[in-house]
Parts: structure tokens; C-alpha cells; sequence
């Protein structure tokens, strides 16, 4: 297992994290993913641990909490040996304090998640979702006294648009408040909106993307083929609309070569899907999830081997998308480009 600092931060975290999100499952989306009990999810912290992952991603909007509570059964007595990272801000419940990230919802969910978690301390609090109704100052000065306070070590950000993160940053540097490190983000072969604006963004900031949903929602196992029925115990029946929509035709498109790299490599389908993330720009850490200890192991050997930059370079033309206004000119005109080379 290989290390990156996250972001521009002295935190080490291994390449590939573990997402609870199957911990506890219910509901319409976590049951559907999954419904790990404390026995199995410490043996699969075990695996995780014996493969050098150091980081264990959650969140308190995860099956209503339990998912915090599986995973901090599952960790007990071996506190120093991990990184737990959880988020907050989306809806707990229907009161008005339920939700979003104002002082008095950041210190109580943040207390909340602590005890579910059994610990006294998280080493990554991030914001699950941009709180448009309350003020960043409100928000990053009640993170710095969590900070100070010794609840929270770190402060990272989830699913923010470029503007909501630079905002926030630049509030951060004014006043002295802890900087995001992190952005958890989706990012995938079949969905690189990542790379238009918050990469640039997270390279510049010294912001490392934590990668959620690396195989599109499910589509890239490599059981997801064209001109075939969608299998029978694809969690894609149930869960479809609640994840990032996908374009069917250029999905398939990247399965096929995907297929015909797996026959060159001896690897399969989502490890190499997983491997390519690992060579982007900015990428701290890609979390990973599973059902069950086979799934852990497949997804775990995506590390430890490098695609040649041939097979790189066919995995972006593949890919590849137009970008949308005002990106496209500084990726198709000499003159923008010359201006803002990307970095990819």
C-alpha cells in the first residue's frame, strides 16, 4: 500500500481508503448496498488493516447513524491504527436543526457522531453538502473551535461546487480559520466533471479529492455490458436514481476496452478502473466499499501495479468528454490553453 499526504496537509492516508456505507445498511439506498453487522465489519477493518488502508470513511446521514456505530464497534480497541473520516450537514430528521451546518448543528451533530463512533476524537470532519443559509465565517469559526477543542484534527468538504469551496477557503486564509484538505468527490471513467474546474481548483488550494463512487455507481464491475439486461442482483435496480446519471452508449464504450486491457493486464474490470483514478492529478486517496471479504480482496489489488502510460493514455481518449462552457475553450484554443494549460 502506498501513502499520500492529503491535500496540503501532513496527514498521511493510504491510496485506497474503506467506505462504510454498507455498515448497518437500511433503507431504500443503504439497504441496498448492503447490511453489515459489527462481527463482519471488524473483519473486514482486519483485511483492510493487514493491506496497510489507514483511513475508514463514513457519515452520520449513513442508515440514520448506524453506520457510525458498526464502524466504531468494529474498530474498538485499536483506535490508534486508523483514520476515521465521517460528514455532516445533510438532513438527520425534519426539525429545523436537523440539517445543514450552523453552529449549533455542527457542534451537536459532531457530538453525535463522536459517541456513535465510541471515540473521542475524529481525525477528518467533512461538510457532506454546501449550507447555503448560513454564513462560511459561522461555519469555519465553529469548526476552528472543534479543532481547538481536540473533537476534530482535520476539516475537509464534500460535493461542493468550485465557488462554494473557494469561498470557503478564502474565508478560511482571512481569518485564520482551519483550511479544507479534503474535497470528497465523485470521479470516475464514466463521470469526469471532476477534472473542469475542481481539480484545477484542488491543485492550486493544495486540496487532495477523496474519490467516492470509483466504479460509477456499480457500472464499471464488469457485469454491466452492452446489448444485456441489467444482472439480477445489481443494486442498480434499486439505487439508480439516487446516484450521478451515467451516458449509456460512452459507458459501454469504456466497459469494451476496459474488457480488452483486462485480457492484456490479467486484472480485472473495476481494478483497473480503480488503478487509472490513482494516476490523476490531485487524488489522495480513492475509497473503496464491499459487501462481503471476496469483494474487499478484488478491490484491494488494484494497487501494487501501474497501467503502462499507453494503456493510460487509451483509458482517457475513451473517456474523454467535451467540457461544457466556459472550460471547452481552454482544452480546444491554442490561446486559452497557452493561458491555462490543463493539467491532465
Amino acid at each position: 500500500m502506498d501513502y499520500r499526504n492529503l491535500g496540503a496537509s501532513g496527514l498521511r492516508v493510504s491510496v485506497l481508503s474503506f467506505g462504510a456505507g454498507t455498515f448497518g445498511g437500511s433503507g431504500p439506498l443503504f439497504g441496498a448496498w448492503g447490511n453489515t453487522g459489527a462481527e463482519e465489519a471488524r473483519r473486514l477493518v482486519d483485511i483492510c488493516l493487514e493491506a496497510g488502508v489507514n483511513l475508514f470513511d463514513t457519515a452520520d446521514v449513513y442508515s440514520a447513524g448506524a453506520s457510525e456505530e458498526v464502524l466504531g464497534q468494529a474498530i474498538r480497541g485499536r483506535r490508534d491504527a486508523v483514520l476515521i473520516s465521517t460528514k455532516t450537514a445533510l438532513p438527520m430528521g425534519e426539525g429545523p436543526q436537523d440539517w445543514g451546518t450552523s453552529r449549533a448543528r455542527l457542534i451537536r451533530a459532531t457530538e453525535d457522531a463522536l459517541r456513535r463512533l465510541g471515540t473521542d476524537y475524529i481525525d477528518l470532519l467533512q461538510l457532506h453538502a454546501f449550507d447555503a443559509s448560513t454564513p462560511v465565517e459561522e461555519v469555519l469559526s465553529t469548526l476552528d473551535g472543534l479543532v481547538a477543542a481536540g473533537k476534530i484534527r482535520y476539516v475537509g468538504a464534500s460535493n461542493f461546487a468550485g465557488w462554494e469551496l473557494m469561498k470557503s477557503l478564502a474565508a478560511a486564509e482571512r481569518h485564520g480559520y482551519p483550511r479544507y484538505v479534503a474535497h470528497q468527490v465523485y470521479y470516475s471513467l464514466a463521470g469526469r466533471d471532476y477534472e473542469w474546474e475542481l481539480m484545477p481548483l484542488g491543485a492550486n488550494q493544495g486540496v487532495g479529492a477523496l474519490v467516492w463512487s470509483p466504479l460509477a455507481w456499480g457500472r464499471l464491475t464488469g457485469k454491466i455490458r452492452r446489448g444485456q439486461p441489467l444482472p439480477a442482483a445489481s443494486r442498480l435496480h434499486e439505487t439508480a436514481q439516487y446516484g450521478p446519471p451515467v451516458d449509456d452508449e460512452k459507458l459501454f464504450d469504456i466497459v469494451d476496452v476496459l474488457d480488452a486491457m483486462a485480457g492484456e493486464t490479467g486484472r480485472t474490470v473495476p481494478q483497473i478502473a480503480i488503478n487509472w483514478l490513482l494516476s490523476r492529478p490531485t487524488v489522495s486517496s480513492v475509497i473503496i466499499g464491499a459487501r462481503n471479504e471476496e469483494q474487499l480482496g478484488q478491490n484491494l489489488d488494484a494497487v501494487g501495479w501501474s497501467l503502462s502510460k499507453a494503456q493510460i493514455e487509451r483509458l482517457d481518449a475513451v473517456s474523454a468528454v467535451t467540457a461544457p462552457y466556459p472550460y471547452f475553450p481552454y482544452r480546444r484554443q491554442e490561446g486559452f490553453a497557452r493561458l491555462n494549460p490543463p493539467i491532465v
